[in-house]
């Protein structure tokens, strides 16, 4: 997956959220055929089969008049993943036309912004921008209460180069949700410096290590992160452990952070594996490939590792046991020269 690919993740991984939030019964297909279809994509999805899981779901709405909730949301979320602009605008547009109470318009208008803005991402077109600005400002219009459609908002605005009015949604953005919230503190970071808005940046997480730490990636701000997905049953990550242990070895006490993240679904086995073989370095487990930050980095393949900057923006990304040494070297003396530079507003 490229990096292209994992911003969209970014854009796609709080679109899922809000779905999910704002899914509600009855919102499958009541044609008969659509039904069946509806039921065989499902299963392809079960799968993890997303591209022909799209077209059923796209054939069961078109068996179903355009009217199956269920299917355009899906084909919102597999649109956007498989940068497919087209099924995904056209189910977003259906949803706006079938919304009734503000709630629900609120909804549609931000879905359909958020595949505007994942296009954009990908496009680099201001048009696109300008559009997905439109759609947040009308979601905001039916439901003022709406936070991703603030944060939303604020990534297009910075896009288009107005930094006062993104930084104004990022500032109502984060008087609305908690300190813990990953999406907060990458909004406070927005506020102060919001070119990094337009920027690649990594999607934000927080995770629990073996020692119960809370680490969020927001958290090692001036420290390069070397992001690595591994499991015990993968035979080339076990013959990749070396290397890894190596290079944490090598650049200890630099300002590299090494996160290690497993898709292992057995806890017990993974803990035993990791300390027999003294993996020292910080350690977290996402629970296989469908684990939220391996759907935020798109993985699909391990072992595969991504390289992230002292600002958070994502530099490298490689799959299988690759020589990241020369990357790491020079983004690290760039975070020891940040670090001491004069941060932004002193």
């Amino acid at each position: 997956m490229s990096l292209r690919g994992i911003v969209l993740a970014s854009v796609f991984w709080c679109c899922c959220l809000t779905l999910l939030l704002g899914q509600e019964q009855g919102e499958g297909p009541t044609n008969e055929k659509a039904q069946k279809t509806f039921k065989e994509a499902s299963e392809l999805e079960r799968k993890h089969d997303a591209h022909w899981a799209l077209e059923g779901f796209k054939k069961a709405d078109k068996q179903d008049g355009g009217h199956c909730l269920a299917c355009q949301k899906k084909m919102i979320k597999y649109g956007i993943e498989l940068q497919d602009w087209k099924t995904a605008e056209t189910a977003a547009d259906e949803l706006v036309a079938a919304a009734r109470d503000p709630k629900n318009v609120a909804l549609a208008h931000f879905q359909l912004g958020a595949v505007l803005l994942a296009q954009a991402r990908d496009k680099h077109k201001d048009e696109l921008f300008n559009r997905a600005h439109e759609e947040m400002t009308k979601a905001l219009g039916a439901y003022a209460n709406f936070p991703d459609a603030i944060y939303d908002d604020g990534q297009a605005l910075a896009h288009l180069k107005q930094d006062d009015a993104a930084k104004a949604r990022f500032e109502q953005f984060v008087k609305m949700r908690p300190e813990t919230d990953p999406n907060r503190q990458r909004a406070l970071r927005f506020i102060s410096q919001p070119e990094l808005a337009r920027a690649r940046m990594a999607p934000p997480f927080a995770v629990t290590t073996t020692d119960g730490q809370r680490v969020a990636l927001d958290d090692l701000t001036g420290k390069v992160v070397l992001l690595d997905f591994w499991a015990t049953w993968c035979a080339p990550c076990r013959e990749a452990l070396p290397h890894m242990r190596e290079i944490a070895k090598k650049f200890q006490g630099q300002p590299l952070v090494v996160m290690s993240v497993s898709l292992d679904e057995d806890e017990q086995k993974w803990k035993d594996f990791i300390a027999k073989n003294e993996m020292t370095w910080l350690q977290c487990r996402d629970g296989g490939f469908t684990g939220p930050i391996s759907r935020m980095f798109g993985v699909q393949a391990i072992p595969h590792t991504f390289t992230i900057d002292a600002d958070g923006v994502l530099q490298d990304e490689r799959i299988g046991d690759a020589s990241v040494e020369g990357k790491l070297k020079k983004l690290i003396s760039r975070a020891k020269e940040l670090q001491v530079s004069p941060k932004p507003g002193q």
